[in-house]
This record gives structure tokens, C-alpha cells and sequence, in this order.
């Protein structure tokens, strides 16, 4: 699964074959096909799960109670702990998030995940909090703005201390805060 998901993340799912996960992950490809019906049944088993662990990590302890500031701060940690912890899974999930091969479940728990930035983004537009631009642009900033600094970090032209992060959260705020 893991060989799998990398090599996903880096080349996408038309340019990965089952014979080169098979490599990567040092088994037969006959393996991986006593797992999975395919290729397809494979990409969807592991998009539904990072998905599936994205969205719980955001949902998890989310302060619903405290100011909109405060859960932007939640829903950053959040990013932050799911790519520190699934190092390929948001390249994989951004690549992937409108595949053809995707299946009914899978853009149902994509779905789920973007309803969740939705109401985030409509809850603070009501309360005149957050910039008065459709929720689809406010999350392609704030989503695209991640990975692309999380690009970054990878290549290592990023070295990411507190710091850094301070002013990443902050700038990303700043881009989606009512002025």
C-alpha cells in the first residue's frame, strides 16, 4: 500500500502500473492482484482511506465553540499533522481528487471532505469574517497554497521551523480573512 501510494503521488495513476508497484514493494505482482481486483480497485481502496484519515484528522477536537481565527488555526495543525504523518497522501489526494477511474464511494468521502472546508468557509462569509468569494476559490487558496509550500519543503528549498509555520498560517489567513 505504501509503494503503491508513492508511486501514485509522483506519477499519477495512468503513468503507475501494478508491475511497478509490485517492484517497489519487493513482492509479484500476483500479490498485490490476490488484494485487489485491479488497479482501479486498488487506487480507490487507498483514496478512500487517506481521505477517509484526512477529513477525520481535521474533524478530530475540532473547536467548533471558539472563534472562526481559531478553527482556521485547527484546520492548519490539521494539514500539517496529516502531511507530516501520511508523507505522500495529500499529493496522492490532490492528483487523484477528479480521476476517472474514481468510484461512487470515493467522491462521496471527497465530497464529505470538502463539505467540511464549505460550511468551515460559509460559516465564517455569514459571520462576515471570511472574504465574500465562492468557497471553491476560498479552498483552492488555502488548499493549493499548502501544497504548493509543502512542494517546497519536500525539495528541500524550505526549511521548516516554528517560525515559518507562524508565518505560513498567518499569510494563508491573511488570504482567505475578511480585510
Amino acid at each position: 500500500m505504501k509503494s503503491a501510494l508513492a508511486l501514485f503521488a509522483e506519477r499519477g495513476f495512468d503513468a503507475t502500473t501494478v508491475p511497478m508497484i509490485a517492484t517497489e514493494a519487493n513482492v509479484g505482482a500476483g500479490t498485490i492482484y490476490r488484494y485487489f481486483e485491479n488497479k482501479e480497485v486498488l487506487v480507490n481502496t487507498l483514496f478512500q482511506d487517506y481521505v477517509n484519515m484526512f477529513t477525520k484528522t481535521i474533524e478530530d477536537g475540532f473547536p467548533f465553540d471558539q472563534t472562526i481565527r481559531k478553527q482556521f488555526h485547527h484546520i492548519f495543525k490539521s494539514m500539517i499533522l496529516f502531511t507530516n504523518q501520511n508523507e505522500h497522501a495529500i499529493y496522492f489526494i490532490k492528483k487523484h481528487s477528479a480521476g476517472h477511474f474514481l468510484n461512487d464511494q470515493s467522491q462521496t468521502d471527497f465530497t464529505q471532505l470538502l463539505n467540511f472546508f464549505r460550511t468551515f468557509f460559509n460559516t465564517g462569509k455569514q459571520k462576515s469574517v471570511i472574504r465574500n468569494l465562492p468557497s471553491e476559490a476560498l479552498i483552492a487558496i488555502l488548499y493549493g497554497a499548502f501544497i504548493e509550500l509543502q512542494n517546497l519543503v519536500r525539495a528541500g528549498e524550505l526549511d521548516v521551523d516554528q517560525d515559518l509555520l507562524l508565518g505560513i498560517e498567518e499569510s494563508l489567513w491573511d488570504s482567505v480573512r475578511q480585510q
